[in-house]
């Protein structure tokens, strides 16, 4: 009987996952049929469980439920069966009562903040690093493979002086203006994101930054860029903002690097968006 309450409670666990609207927490949406996929198989193996359950309803009584033996399941010794139970119990205890949290700046700055030029990240293991600033989808293509994707980018902006990196656009935008910083400079960019302060001792410059999901919360990174006020300002780490200015890049001394940084004209206050995280579209 413990393995239907399992199997119902995973079943209702990927359900409420989706009506509440939280699955986008954790998988970028254009997965979303693997966890509505789950929800028909874990329904389908709890319905199979009650029909052998009351199928073998003797078993209770000390009969067989079938034509083969399951002593050796009921010999095993009561501890390893509840550590079985156990395993498959913690997950579902997890995500029905621990609240779910929403990255912010305290995950930056325990990651470790820093930012690779492209000659360093294309040397790099991707899969052992969090990603900052520079959203980078190569390791997803072949190198010719990506060129081309980060042609056929370039090409929709290129044109453009003024850029809006809305949500849907975001990932795509920010990592084609890293893979081609120079011609972006001079042009308006604007975008929403949350202050972080880094370790530049320059009070007027602070990082704006939106968490990204690839593909699920295990590969999401910090990206955004540098940005320069025209003055100090009040803001505090993970204060949201709308800013707007023109693109220029600069040499970074924590970061030991020339990064791009928009040279903040317009800028306010935000309230916190009702879904924080952007994903890559592909």
């Amino acid at each position: 009987m413990f393995r239907i309450y399992i199997l119902l409670l995973f079943t209702y666990f990927f359900f409420h996952l989706h009506a509440s609207g939280n699955i986008a927490k954790y998988i970028n949406m254009k997965y979303a049929y693997l966890s509505y996929s789950a929800i028909f198989i874990f329904a389908l193996l709890t319905i199979v469980q009650v029909y052998d359950y009351f199928k073998g309803g003797g078993e209770a009584a000390g009969e067989p439920c079938c034509d083969h033996d399951h002593s050796d399941e009921k010999d095993k010794p009561f501890y390893q069966r509840w550590f079985f139970y156990g395993v498959f119990a913690f997950p579902l205890a997890a995500g029905l009562f621990f609240p779910i949290a929403t990255l912010d700046s305290t995950i930056v700055k325990s990651k470790g903040f820093s930012f690779k030029p492209i000659e360093q990240i294309e040397a790099a293991d991707h899969y052992a690093q969090t990603q900052y600033l520079k959203p980078d989808t190569s390791v997803y293509y072949g190198k010719e493979g990506y060129d081309e994707l980060m042609e056929k980018e370039l090409s929709k902006y290129i044109s453009k002086e003024h850029i809006a990196l809305r949500d849907d656009q975001f990932l795509k935008g920010m990592e084609t203006i890293y893979h081609f910083p120079g011609d972006f400079l001079g042009k308006v960019i604007e975008f929403d994101g949350f202050a972080f302060r880094g370790e530049s001792p320059d009070q007027r410059q602070l990082f704006v930054l939106r968490f990204g999901v690839i593909h699920c919360v295990a590969d999401s990174g910090a990206f955004g860029m540098l940005a320069e006020f025209p003055e100090e300002t009040k803001l505090q780490d993970d204060d949201w903002i709308h800013v707007k200015g023109t693109l220029s890049s600069m040499y970074y001394q924590p970061f030991k690097a020339t990064i791009p940084v928009l040279r903040v004209k317009e800028w306010h206050a935000i309230d916190k968006p009702k879904e924080p995280y952007v994903y890559r579209g592909y």
